[in-house]
């Protein structure tokens, strides 16, 4: 058996005569275990948040998106679309349009977004079954789904024919303008649906019949300005971007939905490396008590490694006795605060004990991701404390 690491084992599981060095001993390895669960739980909590903040945007965004590299629109050729049907792993697609335009209803007024889907669009989206009132808009009629905060701000129901809903969409062109008709394309629309899916998308957009929103923009038949795709889950993400690509030449853009949602991700992100620092950081004041612990066990055991030495052990060895046992201490403390952060954190998604709201529990997710990032953790600053206490043994030491 290695020398150093027998040693090393017998100084771990045996007390010591001096009763202040096992109180400083119990409590550096309470600091490690409390540290551990501490920060599994932690970036369990955070992933389970991370995916119930993804979970809405998920709803409503598509696996792929197809978008101009200019411009707002591009032209989609009957070849096209027939190319998009043939590529592995694509389940469907859906060709869209969105624009910025103005909504009038019973003397209010709201500028938010007219999205034109065409009749795929609800097997590339989930919108449709996130529903609050209604249904979902019908082909070639000029039925609306609209969020609901918008129906909140303008007060508007269903299927109301005594007050118009009317969307104004400026008319391209150059020259004055002398009249309300020459400034807009104007229509009367019907809301039918109202969905519900987070405050931000709720007052973002509404949606109508893909050639209703062709016609107010003076678009062509084969004008949009989007391409929203539903892939498999085991589909190649990366060759079907590149597929796409070589189908428009290279006019366009193919973003996943982390790119969609740049700006979220990268918050989310964020936040999750913060709060991995600060409780990293908890660990490190924690480990201070493992480094006093091992360097009055230096102290304690000075007659010892003095005979050691004298026997012809090397100062790297007798080195190498402590810094194996605050290692050791540092994986069993570190893999008993795991043991014991798994079970809260399965606990919690089983019984759901703790609630944000009535009815939403607090989300958790257990990943082998965290398991391992935080025995890494664990176990890289116990070596390095170690390392630190270890350094105190020297041959003036001995002396």
């Amino acid at each position: 058996m290695n020398f150093p690491l027998y040693i090393a084992k017998r100084y771990l599981f045996s007390k010591s005569k001096n009763n202040a060095i096992n109180i400083i001993t119990g409590i550096a390895s309470v600091g490690i275990i409390v540290g551990t669960m501490a920060l599994f739980v932690v970036l369990s909590v955070f992933s389970g948040l991370r995916d119930f903040s993804l979970s809405f945007s998920n709803d409503f965004d598509p696996d792929l998106k197809v978008n101009p590299v200019s411009g707002k629109w591009f032209y989609v050729s009957a070849n096209q679309e027939n190319e998009i049907k043939k590529i592995d792993g694509v389940v469907s697609y859906s060709k869209v349009i969105e624009e910025r335009v103005l909504f009038y209803f019973d003397g209010k007024e709201q500028v938010t977004y007219l999205k034109g889907v065409d009749e795929n669009f609800t097997k590339t989206n989930l919108v449709a079954d996130n529903l609050f009132n209604g249904q979902w808009l019908l082909k070639d009629t000029y039925q609306v789904v609209v969020g609901y905060g918008i129906s909140e701000k303008l007060s508007l129901g269903l299927f109301d024919f005594n007050n118009p809903f009317e969307v104004y969409v400026p008319k391209k062109g150059k020259g004055v303008i002398e009249s309300e008709a020459e400034a807009f394309n104007k229509s009367a629309l019907i809301p039918v649906g109202i969905y519900d899916i987070s405050d931000d998308l709720n007052n973002k957009y509404v949606f109508c019949d893909l050639s209703l929103t062709q016609e107010l923009l003076e678009y062509k038949p084969n004008q949009v300005s989007g391409i929203e795709i539903k892939t498999k889950p085991d589909g190649n993400e990366s060759k079907i971007i590149e597929q796409i690509n070589t189908i428009f030449e290279g006019k366009t853009e193919v973003r996943n939905r982390a790119q969609q949602n740049a700006t979220l991700y990268k918050m989310l992100n964020t936040e999750n490396i913060a709060v991995y620092l600060i409780f990293t950081l908890v660990i490190i004041i924690a480990l201070f008590n493992l480094i006093g612990a091992l360097i009055m066990m230096i102290l304690d055991k000075k007659s010892n490694l003095k005979t050691l030495f004298n026997l012809g052990s090397e100062i790297q060895d007798l080195k190498k006795i402590f810094l194996l046992q605050g290692t050791l201490l540092s994986v069993f403390g570190g893999i008993f605060g795991l043991v014991l952060g798994i079970i809260i954190v399965l606990i919690q998604q089983k019984f759901q004990l703790i609630m944000i709201t009535q009815t939403l529990p607090y989300p958790v997710v257990f990943g082998f991701k965290n398991v391992v990032i935080v025995f890494l953790t664990i176990v890289i600053l116990g070596f390095l404390a170690s390392l630190i206490a270890s350094s105190r043994v020297s041959k003036k030491l001995l002396d």
